[in-house]
């Protein structure tokens, strides 16, 4: 196999627990490798299975989009992406998959303003109005079919606070409040009719912050919430069981494992089961009663590309 995978998900069986706690804290397990090695990975869930568009191996964008089914522990390569992105923000909504910016090209170079739309009945993909301008590694998270577009970066050390809402009845968009702080590769969840900011890096990734904003389209304003424990960028995230799951990230000298979650109800930040090695710039969302966390690098930057994909529960 070219490229990188990881002496773990060569070595375990399929089914074996990586890592295992009490059960409170959860467990991770290897599941079958994406047909892929793909960094800045992208992942979304629609009607029960995994979609992960786009991507980067060794310095260059793809533009494939593969399909994983839970139920039969497979992949399979569905229509590409219209052109080669990676850095990616993406949700779904009514059963279809967004895709919104990105970069094509190497590492933080060729920023795109593309809003793509991808169809599974039909295995089809179509172009959208575009944003406002390019951008790559900017979030996305979608309230009563708007999705919000917020963060991102032009380019190395220009990171923005733009915050841009795509509504999917109409295929208009409209300008929200910017976001309080400018950044990029950080994580964007919308739970309880609100979208949480969570995270992400100003310039290097040396520049991170652990800010937490919350925007209510209610009020059509942002509030402070409480601030991730281990400030990163570049982290899989997703909404799981109440919380808001933040797994993984990178400084320039090193991945993180950690995998932190905050709760919901209580608002407070909870330490979960690490990653079974550091790793950032991969995909993340849940699936039934499981978390999937799929490709990204294992070593900081552009190196260490994986295919893996880890599954974690929490009992």
């Amino acid at each position: 196999m070219r490229g990188f995978t990881s002496a773990i998900a060569v070595a375990l069986p399929l089914v074996t627990p990586l890592w295992a706690q009490p059960a409170s804290v959860g467990t991770w397990t290897v599941k079958a490798p994406r047909p892929a090695i793909t960094n800045e990975a992208a992942a979304v869930t629609i009607g029960g299975k995994l979609y992960a568009p786009g991507g980067s191996d060794k310095g260059k964008s793809v533009t494939r989009l593969d399909e994983y089914d839970p139920a039969t522990n497979r992949w399979r390569a569905l229509a590409d992406l219209p052109q080669p992105l990676d850095h990616i923000a993406v949700e779904a909504v009514n059963g279809k998959l967004y895709a919104f910016g990105g970069f094509a090209g190497v590492i933080h170079a060729g920023a795109s303003d593309a809003a793509l739309e991808y169809d599974p009945t039909s295995n089809t993909w179509r172009r959208l109005p575009p944003m406002k301008g390019p951008r790559g590694a900017a979030g996305a998270a979608a309230i009563n079919g708007k999705i919000h577009v917020i963060g991102g970066r032009l380019r190395d050390h220009v990171s923005y606070s733009i915050h841009e809402i795509f509504d999917t009845a109409t295929g208009t968009w409209a300008e929200g409040p910017p976001l309080p702080l400018a950044r990029d590769h950080l994580a964007v969840v919308a739970a309880d009719g609100k979208v949480h900011v969570i995270g992400g890096r100003m310039s290097t990734s040396d520049e991170r912050t652990g800010q937490h904003d919350i925007f209510d389209p209610a009020t059509n304003s942002w509030t402070a919430g409480s601030p991730l424990p281990t400030p990163r960028s570049a982290m899989g995230y997703a909404l799981y069981r109440g919380m808001i799951i933040v797994a993984g990230g990178e400084i320039r000298a090193r991945t993180f494992d950690e995998n932190e979650a905050f709760d919901l109800k209580a608002q407070r930040w909870l330490t979960l089961a690490p990653l079974p090695s550091g790793r950032h710039g991969h995909g993340a969302a849940v699936i039934g009663d499981n978390v999937y966390v799929v490709g990204g690098a294992l070593q900081p930057g552009g190196t260490g590309n994986t295919d893996q994909l880890i599954m974690f529960n929490l009992p």
